[in-house]
């Protein structure tokens, strides 16, 4: 009889404060994240209370949802955008919670900052007001998203209740193609297992195609878990990871990262360790990928012809204006979007501008190119990116979560195609009636510069 411990049991294990007899688990949070959407009425809750925040050195805070992604040094002119940051800043002030304001060198979507900044460090249970916090797992730490309510209760006491998740591990062995990217190795997945596939679990990846990405490219597949239903997922931290976080602002720095070091190595799954569910697949077999419906599941190959459908599934293809037996391949495109916590960092924009390099943007798509963070915009132009999209005909926009939910100006118009590289493709997410097709950096690119959706290999 297996004895080992999973990884995820070992960091669950040593945050339960308590467990509550046939109950939920106490758990203790390391590090808070909270931005202007979800925090403002969880402030207010502690007001009404009259409780004080119990460890506000624990949560940090960023705007990103709400924030326009031109003008940042001009005032916001719309109340529903303004006031929701103006809120966020005076709480944040008032409880003494670190924030990172508006063009601050350190502000940015909180799933891009939290790791940039060394906040984010392996071993650690992280919590935020937002479902994308499954990103933060990249560094083998247990991560998820959090309701309002939740918010209040970690501000209140540094702690949680949750139940605990089962637990799934997907493996992929073997070397990616030519242009697959970890946002295709996802969409993949995804499409294999359905968006309910992962529904009750935390998911780990492991496998070769994990531990020869990048930490970017694993932040990337950890942020869309919960597009699969898993309550969050994560890779084992090793020496990748450590190199990651090596003297970042807020990481251990000296002895303290050496000693650091020591206990992260410790994180991993035992050889004997069960999961409840596993699957395994072979990394030969990802394609480019794109997606034909309306939730992130419904995805195939960029050179694949849209599968027969069940209700659901046609459902979403009538609201796409598509149609089973037809190619993706040529299909028309009005806007491309290329940013958000799953495609906003660096790597994102050196593979979108190394494709672009030598060519011209085509005529009549709009193409919103959205940094996921201040530091990532410095990049872009420190490494002379923004004069490669300039030359190609694109222009750089300001950090911030801009069209990937449309809680800002950054609206896709009703009807219109959206090329994304994004997390959701729901109907109206990127604006009412926007239809999505979320994709890869580079599958981005090749449209961005052909007219309509191409297949990158033919391209680069």
């Amino acid at each position: 009889m297996a004895t080992g411990k999973t990884l995820f049991d070992k960091i669950w294990d040593a945050h339960v404060v308590q467990q509550l007899e046939n109950g939920p688990a106490q758990l203790y949070i390391d590090r808070h994240y909270i931005h202007e959407v979800t925090s403002p009425q969880a402030f207010e809750g502690l007001r009404e209370k009259g409780i004080k925040v119990f460890r506000p050195g624990r949560t940090f805070a960023t705007c990103d949802h709400n924030v326009p992604t031109l003008n940042q040094d001009k005032p916001i002119v719309d109340d529903s955008c303004r006031i929701p940051i103006e809120v966020l800043e005076r709480n944040c002030r008032e409880n003494g919670i670190k924030y990172f304001p508006l063009r601050d060198p350190s502000n940015g979507i909180v799933h891009v900052i939290g790791p940039e900044q060394g906040l984010t460090l392996p071993g650690m249970c992280i919590v935020c007001g937002d479902s994308h916090t499954a990103t933060h797992g990249a560094f083998g730490s247990i991560a998820f998203g959090i309701g309002t309510s939740e918010v209040e209760m970690v501000l209140a006491t540094q702690t949680l209740l949750q139940n605990k998740p089962k637990q799934m591990r997907i493996t992929i062995n073997g070397r990616l193609g030519k242009c697959v990217t970890p946002k295709d190795v996802i969409l993949y997945i995804i499409s294999k297992v359905g968006t309910g596939g992962g529904t009750g679990h935390f998911v780990e990846y492991a496998g070769e195609v994990f531990e020869n990405m990048s930490m970017e490219g694993r932040m990337t597949v950890c942020n869309m878990s919960i597009e699969m239903g898993a309550r969050g997922g994560f890779v084992a931290p090793d020496k990748t990871t450590f190199e990651y976080i090596k003297g970042r602002r807020f990481a251990p720095a000296g002895a303290e990262f050496d000693k650091a070091v020591e206990q992260w190595s410790m994180l991993y799954s035992d050889t004997d360790a069960v999961f409840d569910k596993e699957y395994t697949f072979d990394g030969a077999d990802i394609q480019p990928m794109i997606t034909y419906g309306t939730d992130p599941g419904r995805g195939i190959a960029i050179d694949g012809i849209i599968p027969e459908c069940d209700e659901s599934g046609m459902k979403g293809l009538a609201y796409m204006g598509f149609a089973p037996g037809e190619k993706m391949l040529g299909k028309k495109v009005d806007y491309i979007f290329v940013g958000s916590c799953t495609n906003g960092r660096i790597e994102d924009f050196r593979a979108f501008a190394n494709f672009v390099k030598g060519k011209k943007a085509a005529p009549g798509i709009t193409v919103w190119l959205v940094p996921g963070s201040v530091e990532v915009e410095r990049k872009i132009r420190e490494e002379g990116l923004e004069k490669i999209l300039n030359d190609a005909g694109f222009t750089l926009r300001q950090p911030g979560c801009s069209a990937c939910l449309a809680m800002n100006e950054d609206k896709v118009p009703a009807g219109a195609y959206s090329l994304s590289t994004s997390n959701r493709n729901f109907e109206g997410r990127q604006g009412q009636g926007a239809r999505t097709m979320l994709c890869s950096p580079l599958v981005a690119a090749a449209a961005a510069v052909v007219g309509v959706i191409a297949d990158p290999r033919t391209l680069a």
